[in-house]
């Protein structure tokens, strides 16, 4: 549940300063409880992404922040966002995203929106690839960690199954569109880096990037038995990005970057095979 309010976030659906839905209202369309909407309330207080108080409701504090090189002329009007970027690729019969992140969280957020579009008729791609690195599981990452044991194992634990759930549900999208015949082919692949992620990369239908840092902060964390830590960590979700473009100058920036982040992206894929 808290994944889908960070998507409806970052793409605009609550935008910064609107309230979300009340609890009871939350608790009707997710179909759960009210304890299970005021734990992914407090998920999300805990991050910075909403403030919440009694008898106002929870009001949007923080959203996804991009900046573009493109000219604001030739911008989409739904204006730059992860989500509206991912939804014009989807649009296009073939789709390529090529992924480096620390966990698929965010990106299983989006490509599930992009699902119920296809599902719903509304996009109608023939073939979608997606080639995603994430750090290897026994690589010891510098993040996340309580920030008074930096050798408790439960954050690293938590991130691994954050990783696994949501590696899962991109399977299980993405076959489902094959098996039900709405999409002609679907390609995943999933290789695990010995790199410890300092930014996050999504190269879009070999024309787009989206760049940026991971900023490491120190915040509470809730772990899986409901236990609220200090732990030192970073909220992709909450990172900048930086959106470039491919265009008809090779030397431009736009294309100097997107071409050198794809050649760094399929070396290091590359260096993986096997």
């Amino acid at each position: 549940m808290s994944d889908e309010l960070r998507a409806r976030m970052t793409d605009n659906t609550y935008a910064l300063g609107h309230f979300l839905p009340s609890q009871r209202d939350l608790a009707a369309e997710f179909a759960v409880s009210r304890d299970t909407v005021q734990r992914a309330l407090r998920q999300l207080v805990s991050e910075g992404w909403i403030e919440s108080r009694q008898g106002i409701g929870a009001r949007v504090v923080k959203t996804r922040h991009i900046q573009s090189s493109t000219p604001k002329a030739s911008r989409t009007r739904r204006g730059i966002t992860l989500g509206s970027l991912i939804s014009e690729a989807f649009e296009q019969p073939e789709v390529s995203l090529d992924v480096f992140t620390l966990t698929s969280e965010s990106l299983d957020a989006h490509i599930r929106l992009q699902a119920e579009r296809i599902h719903g008729g509304d996009i109608k791609p023939q073939r979608i690839t997606l080639r995603m690195l994430l750090p290897d599981t026994e690589l010891p990452l510098p993040y996340p960690r309580l920030s008074d044991d930096k050798d408790d194992p439960r954050p690293r634990q938590r991130l691994n199954a954050i990783t696994q759930r949501h590696t899962d549900s991109l399977r299980g999208l993405l076959q489902d569109l094959t098996t039900e015949k709405l999409v002609d082919e679907v390609d995943l692949e999933i290789r695990y880096a010995p790199l410890i992620p300092t930014f996050k990369l999504y190269l879009l239908n070999g024309v787009e990037a989206l760049h940026g840092m991971y900023e490491v902060i120190e915040r509470q964390m809730m772990l899986d038995t409901g236990e609220v830590v200090a732990a030192l960590d970073v909220l992709g979700l909450g990172a900048t990005l930086t959106h470039h473009v491919q265009d008809t100058d090779p030397d431009s920036p736009g294309s100097v970057f997107v071409d050198s982040m794809q050649s760094w992206f399929d070396s290091v894929w590359d260096r993986l095979a096997g």
